[in-house]
């Protein structure tokens, strides 16, 4: 909650207005605008509901009153070009039930980005702040109000301002404070400083902004604390894309050994960290701090004031600004993780192991068959496997070294191992960190009891002071109790692993089957089969995977060929795409595994067209592994992809699909591109 201004004199309040909204106006770029007179170019779209304009303007409304059968309203922009960095800043009000989302959609391509996302109601308007960042080509932004279904719930937009600049930058000029919110509690709060209106015995500072009395900024002021035990906490607008660089803001602080103060990131999860803390006890004028964030994944900065004593002074807060170079030559450089990624197609990366007696880890190769699942990378690639058959001795302890990442970052690690012919999987596969005197500081995972003979995704996050490396390690202490480990597709990647991009999070164009089909239909005509949404193993033996490829514990989608009869066939259709003005790479795991497995076709439908092109075909059972199938294809108008199974002889005829991703082509991997089904002949160090 924003704490309300000093009540000034009402001349000296309308002279401020006017003049921050003057100076508003002037900042204000394409995609602004206020509903006073019209939409400014913004319509709905008519394939769902409509907006409609207050009588009396001033804010647009989607009702579901007078939405009908329709649970959506989409509100788009017209084509915004703005190549610089800069702020939309959103004033909406939920009420009754329902959400609203921000889009971006660049021009060209198939898919809309979600930028931001609301679903709690107010009594009051509220303010969202979304960055968007520099792109090089138009854009337009969708406003995407879905009200539930009843009486009394409704989605209104009051304006619609885009800024140039960044969502963490305010001077508090302005009446919403730049989306910046104080943290209310019953004892000691941020308030708006500055203006005519203030007590003429105020020891406070004049605004650093205009240096006069006119401007505003915030502060906190023990004057008002009655208990000590509260913080007051002014919070910033969360950030909505990664950004890095250097956080400048001006700050004044008296009787400064009666408060403290600090500067802190918060993150999605609460997780709070310290940036700043003043080096100087107080500051008769504004003085100027820098701090360098970087800010990989969504959080908020927020400072902290707390006092000790009746007469701890004050401290006040006043323009804040960003910029994407940092502000300090010694500030370590970003970096990436993916120096740590490896998916062992072509060599180890920058793995290696301890040669001690023997290599234990060897990158090995798997020809497609119906006995041995292969890679997970493609299901026809490289793996890395440690065995007793590739030492001299009975038992092994095999470890494989990552490279060195520094200290003070949070790591989230995901790899997929496998399992085969383990009696006892006691010490199969554990994970450990190491320092850079190579000595082991915590094991932070250990396999437990599950499938066997099947990739499973494993994530763990970590966080060390110091430079480290993580270690898979394997023992094997008795031959007639161990079996084959096997390791695939490492990637490290900076945050926590639950706030990350994942299958429960998927990027736009990403379908992984975990929460839900993602839009996918069925065509649904007289003597069609289905295609069905489950986890865990299809039900008819000899046919049909263990699990999905995104997880090893999650969803696919698959004909249960026991339903059907031979030649009947099943379609699911993806949502409608818009096209692109450029090829399009499509990429997606198949299974089809089974003696009278079919046949799965690819095929593409242009907008209400009812002929329809072949993209890619497999006939046939292809392996027990899922397998990668790459797709490049062009289509600029209006179509729809078309995921064809038709059932063959028996009921081992089960054919599944998983994680399908639509990116922006030519696909660089061509993968198992080819149209006729075969086995790859390229062999690497060892055949499996």
């Amino acid at each position: 909650m924003t704490a309300p201004l000093h009540l000034p004199a009402l001349s000296a309040v309308l002279a401020a207005v006017l003049l921050v909204l003057v100076k508003a106006q002037l900042q204000l770029l394409p995609g602004s605008c206020s509903f006073d007179q019209d939409t400014c170019g913004y319509a709905s779209d008519p394939t769902y509901a409509s907006w409609t304009v207050n009588d009396e303007g001033r804010f647009i409304t989607a009702d579901s009153s007078f939405m009908g059968e329709a649970d959506r309203a989409v509100l788009v922009s017209p084509e915004i070009e703005i190549l610089e960095w800069s702020c939309l800043r959103l004033v909406y009000q939920i009420t009754g039930a329902g959400s609203l989302q921000v889009h971006l959609r660049p021009h060209g391509e198939s898919f809309d980005y979600t930028l931001w996302t609301a679903d709690k109601a107010s009594d009051s308007w509220l303010i969202a702040s979304i960055d968007l960042r520099n792109i090089s080509r138009a854009y337009q932004l969708l406003m995407e109000a879905r009200p539930n279904q009843g009486p009394g719930n409704s989605i209104a937009i009051f304006e619609i301002h885009i800024i140039p600049g960044y969502c963490l930058e305010c001077n508090f000029e302005e009446h919403h404070l730049c989306g910046y919110s104080n943290q209310w509690n019953p004892n000691v709060n941020w308030y708006v400083g500055g203006s005519l209106a203030r007590d003429p015995q105020s020891n406070l500072p004049d605004d650093h902004t205009m240096s006069n009395q006119r401007g505003h900024y915030m502060y906190v002021d023990s004057v008002y604390a009655k208990r000590f035990q509260e913080v007051a906490k002014l919070v910033s607008p969360m950030t909505t894309t990664p950004m890095s660089g250097c956080l400048s803001f001006y700050y004044q602080r008296n009787q400064a050994r009666g408060n403290f103060f600090s500067v802190f990131t918060r993150d999605q999860l609460g997780h709070y960290e310290e940036i700043w803390r003043p080096e100087v006890y107080a500051t008769s004028t504004w003085k100027l701090v820098q701090v360098d964030i970087k800010a990989q994944h969504p959080l908020e900065v927020v400072y902290e004031v707390a006092f000790n004593s009746p007469r701890g002074g004050y401290v006040a807060l006043d323009d804040i600004t960003f910029s994407p170079q940092f502000c300090h030559t010694e500030t370590e450089p970003t970096f990436d993780p993916s120096v740590a990624n490896c998916d062992f197609e072509e060599s180890l990366c920058q793995y290696y192991q301890e040669r001690v007696g023997g290599a234990v880890w060897n990158r090995v190769s798997l020809r497609p068959n119906v006995y041995r699942i292969g890679d997970h990378t493609t299901g026809s690639g490289s793996f890395l496997m440690a065995n007793t058959r590739f030492t001299s001795r009975p038992g092994y302890v095999g470890r494989l070294h990552g490279p060195y990442l520094p200290g003070n970052h949070k790591y989230c690690l995901k790899f997929y191992y496998a399992l085969h012919g383990f009696r006892k999987i006691d010490n199969a596969l554990a994970l450990y960190i190491y320092d850079e005197k190579d000595v082991a500081q915590e094991k932070i995972w250990t396999v437990s009891e599950g499938s066997r003979d099947m990739w499973t995704e494993v994530e763990v996050t970590y966080q060390k002071p110091m430079s480290t490396k993580i270690v898979f390690v394997s023992i094997c202490r008795n031959f007639w109790d161990c079996g084959l480990v096997a390791l695939d597709d490492i990637t490290v990647t900076l945050g926590d692993c639950s706030v990350t991009t994942g299958p429960l999070r998927p990027p736009p164009g990403h379908c992984y089957f975990e929460t839900g089909d993602c839009g996918y239909t069925q065509e649904k005509k007289s003597k069609k089969g289905h295609w069905l949404r489950i986890r865990g193993h299809t039900p008819t033996s000899y046919t049909g995977p263990k699990g999905d490829h995104t997880l090893g514990v999650g969803y696919f989608m698959y004909i249960e060929a026991s339903h059907m009869l031979h030649g009947q066939l099943s379609r699911l259709l993806s949502p409608e795409l818009r096209g692109s003005v450029g090829p399009q790479c499509l990429t997606f795991f198949y299974h089809m595994y089974g003696s009278g497995t079919g046949t799965l076709s690819l095929l593409l439908r242009r907008g209400d067209s009812l002929k329809e092109r072949l993209l890619w075909r497999r006939q046939g059972e292809q392996s027990i592994s899922w397998m990668k199938a790459t797709v490049d294809y062009d289509c600029s108008t209006r179509h729809k992809i078309i995921f064809e199974a038709i059932r063959g002889p028996s009921i081992r005829s089960d054919i599944a699909i998983d994680d399908i991703v639509f990116k922006k082509g030519p696909c660089k991997d061509p993968g198992d591109s080819i149209s006729y089904s075969g086995f790859s002949e390229n062999f690497n160090e060892i055949e499996y």
